[in-house]
């Protein structure tokens, strides 16, 4: 995954932890960190790092994970609550009920007609919420489309089993039209014991060729994998070819929560939404994914605390994000058509200091022309805010796509204007990218992404040293934090914030000032529904 890369213009208990965690205070929030200016001054990076250097220590506390459904991620969230209700705000806990997801065990090897081996996270992955099972068969290809890839609708209809034996089988499926779990279901239901959805090999986008992250969004009960498109031809090509498949896998209904917080001033019918998911990975603590974004976003809300906007501005911290956008689709689905008329936009922070980072701005107007088209109307106007704040840095920027798969996904799927930063996850800097950004070209923005090393410690936790080594000589990095990009970062989201809070104008018409307005009508401009593939925006799990 690359960016189209832009020129620069001109153990313990949760209620323990909370008292642990009693000194970590941000400075006293001045009342005048009314502009820009004042904001970013106020912000800085090691307000932010004191943030996430809590996130490790809760982490520590509870099995190395902060994720939802977790003491870890509970502790999170009891930290960020308490910080903003000190700091003045209105506090609430959303809570919601989602299907917890762990794997514990999984094998993808073929046993004929020759015995072969497989790479896991290169050549195949287990998807999220596959069932648990066992099984040894032939493999029986679905409706694939081998010579118009992009025309595949293959195991989006029951009736593509009609007249196939599947009884007892690996069903093949290739990726494209539909969700994975509606394919999945359609292979269990006509009887298949495990599932293969193939990448869909459509264009020379490379995401859509090689090994993917996917999520079946709800539990399936059989084991199901994803390839890449080349294995996946490789399998439908081969005579007489039988495949393993084991899967040991978790998944029970657990309570968590999303953290909100609301400025007591401001038009209540004009909402400034800034949002970033507070869960890590069950793999480990999430410093960069997203300890980052989550400690950048609370300490600018602690450092405006004291402003008094035009606009009120709605903080939130997202629960259950690394299980399918799960706290924001909670969220959005809970809102009146009223309550959501009265959101002028949504700004996403997640993962904003990869340590091999890029700094990528969310596409609203589509002017990069790849993968997914714009954002709502509106969303350019955002985006405009942040290119105008890097190119006052001398800063390049890239273009991230709105693919839906991060927070921002529920919120643009009804029109709500949507924009925010993203500096790159499990895919490879390229050469061109390394010459505007610096670092390693090669390897992955976050070569900690999704493990047990996006930590403060990452070498010790299991990173690459070579990798780490070499980005520690191009950067100033804390653990698996890129200080310059969270430094850099953290004023962007001050700034935007800060921006808005003022004046939504330029977004939605809405006059500057105080009071109520008109109020401004239904969100107008297309909606946008998830995305289909990794494109350049989040490296979060695929829908379809």
């Amino acid at each position: 995954m690359s960016f189209p890369t832009r020129r620069v213009l001109a153990g313990l208990a949760a209620g323990a932890l909370v008292g642990s965690f009693a000194l970590t205070n941000p400075a006293q929030a001045a009342p005048n960190n009314n502009s820009a200016a004042k904001l970013t001054k106020a912000v800085t990076a090691k307000g932010v790092l004191k943030h996430i250097d809590a996130f490790q220590r809760i982490a520590d506390a509870n099995d190395g994970t902060r994720a939802s459904g977790t003491p870890g991620y509970d502790a999170s969230a009891d930290y960020v609550q308490r910080l903003l209700t000190k700091a003045g705000y209105q506090v609430t806990r959303q809570q919601f009920d989602f299907p917890f997801y762990e794997e514990e065990h999984w094998l993808f090897t073929q046993t004929g007609p020759a015995p072969r081996d497989f790479v896991d996270g290169v050549d195949f992955d287990l998807m999220e919420y596959s069932g648990s099972g066992a099984v040894e068969s032939a493999v029986v290809a679905i409706d694939l489309n081998l010579t118009d890839q992009a025309a595949t609708t293959s195991g989006c209809e029951a009736s593509d089993f009609d007249g196939v034996d599947v009884t007892g089988k690996i069903a093949l499926m290739q990726r494209g039209t539909c969700a994975f779990g509606d394919k999945a279901a359609n292979a269990e239901a006509a009887g298949a014991a495990g599932a293969i959805i193939m990448n869909q090999g459509n264009g020379t986008d490379p995401s859509r060729h090689e090994i993917y992250a996917g999520t079946l969004g709800v539990p399936i009960g059989i084991p199901t994998f994803a390839t890449t498109y080349g294995l996946g031809v490789d399998l439908a090509q081969t005579p007489g070819v039988v495949l393993r498949l084991e899967a040991q896998t978790t998944i029970e209904t657990r309570s968590t929560s999303n953290v909100i917080a609301q400025t007591r001033h401001g038009r209540t019918d004009n909402v400034v939404m800034a949002g970033a998911h507070l869960d890590s990975d069950l793999a480990g603590p999430g410093v960069n994914d997203n300890g980052s974004g989550s400690a950048a976003l609370l300490e600018v809300a602690l450092q405006m605390a004291k402003v008094k906007p035009h606009n009120a501005v709605r903080f939130a911290w997202w629960g259950a994000e690394e299980n399918g956008l799960l706290g924001a689709e909670y969220y959005v689905g809970q809102l009146t058509e009223s309550a959501a008329d009265d959101i002028a936009l949504y700004l996403n922070f997640d993962m904003v200091a990869s340590p091999n980072y890029v700094f990528g701005v969310y596409d609203g107007d589509d002017s990069a022309q790849e993968g997914e088209g714009p954002g709502p109307q509106g969303s350019a106007a955002i985006e405009t805010v942040f290119e105008r704040f890097f190119t006052a840095r001398g800063k390049a920027t890239a273009a991230a796509d709105f693919t839906g798969r991060s927070d921002y996904g529920p919120f643009i799927a009804i029109g709500i204007p949507a924009g925010g930063l993203f500096t790159g996850a499990e895919g490879l800097k390229t050469a061109e990218e390394a010459a505007q950004f610096g670092g390693v070209a090669g390897a992955a923005y976050d070569p900690c992404y999704h493990a047990a090393c996006d930590s403060m410690t990452p070498v010790a936790d299991g990173g690459d040293a070579a990798i780490y080594a070499q980005l520690n000589r191009a950067y100033d990095l804390r653990g698996n934090i890129n200080v310059h990009a969270l430094d850099v970062n953290s004023d962007a989201i001050a700034t935007a914030v800060i921006t808005f809070a003022y004046d939504t104008s330029a977004v939605n018409g809405e006059p500057a000032g105080p009071g109520k307005g008109k109020g401004h009508g239904k969100h107008k401009g297309k909606g946008h529904g998830k995305g289909h593939g990794h494109g350049h925006g989040h490296g979060h799990r695929a829908t379809r």
